[in-house]
C-alpha cells in the first residue's frame, strides 16, 4: 500500500514524462506502430493531461503524436519529471545514468523491465524507482478505479 501511495502521489505532481524507446511512425508500417505499447502508453498519458516527450536516437526529428522526438534525455530542454523506459533491461543503467543527469525526479522501468544496477544508481541519487509497471495500467487503477486493460489504439 506504501507504494501505492508513492506512486499516486508521483502521478499526480508529476507534468512532463520523457518515454524512452517510442518508435515513429512510418507510413509504409503505421498500423502494426499504432499498436506498440509505447505508443499507445504516450498517446494515453497525453490525454489525460501529461506532456510526454519521446526518446529515440533512431527516429529523432520525427513527429509522433504532435511531440518531435529527441535523441538522447539529455536533449530535452525543459524539466522532466518520469522517465518512462521502454526499453531491455540490460540498457538501463546507463538510461538511469542519464536520467540523474537531468534530475529527473522518477524512473519507470515498464512490465518485464527491471535491473538492480540501474535500481542502485536511481536510488543512491534518491530518485523515486518504479520497475516491472505499466505506467497507464498503475494510471488506470489508483484514478480510474478501473482494472486496467491494453486496448489496441483507436483513430
Amino acid at each position: 500500500m506504501v507504494e501505492d501511495d508513492l506512486v499516486k502521489k508521483t502521478l499526480e505532481t508529476s507534468k512532463t514524462i520523457a518515454m524512452v524507446g517510442v518508435s515513429s511512425i512510418k507510413k509504409e508500417i503505421s498500423t502494426n506502430i499504432k499498436r506498440r505499447p509505447s505508443t499507445i502508453v504516450m498517446k494515453y498519458m497525453q490525454e489525460f493531461g501529461y506532456r510526454v516527450i519521446p526518446v529515440n536516437p533512431f527516429s529523432a526529428g520525427e513527429k509522433i503524436h504532435g511531440e518531435t522526438i529527441v535523441a538522447k534525455l539529455n536533449d530535452i530542454k525543459i524539466p522532466v519529471d518520469i522517465v518512462d523506459v521502454f526499453r531491455p533491461s540490460k540498457e538501463t543503467p546507463m538510461i538511469a545514468e542519464e536520467a540523474v543527469k537531468i534530475e529527473a525526479k522518477t524512473f519507470w522501468l515498464q512490465y518485464g523491465i527491471q535491473n538492480d544496477d540501474a535500481k542502485k544508481i536511481i536510488e543512491s541519487k534518491n530518485i523515486f524507482y518504479v520497475s516491472n509497471k505499466c505506467i497507464k495500467q498503475e494510471y488506470q487503477r489508483l484514478f480510474l478505479k478501473i482494472s486496467p486493460v491494453f486496448p489496441a489504439l483507436k483513430k
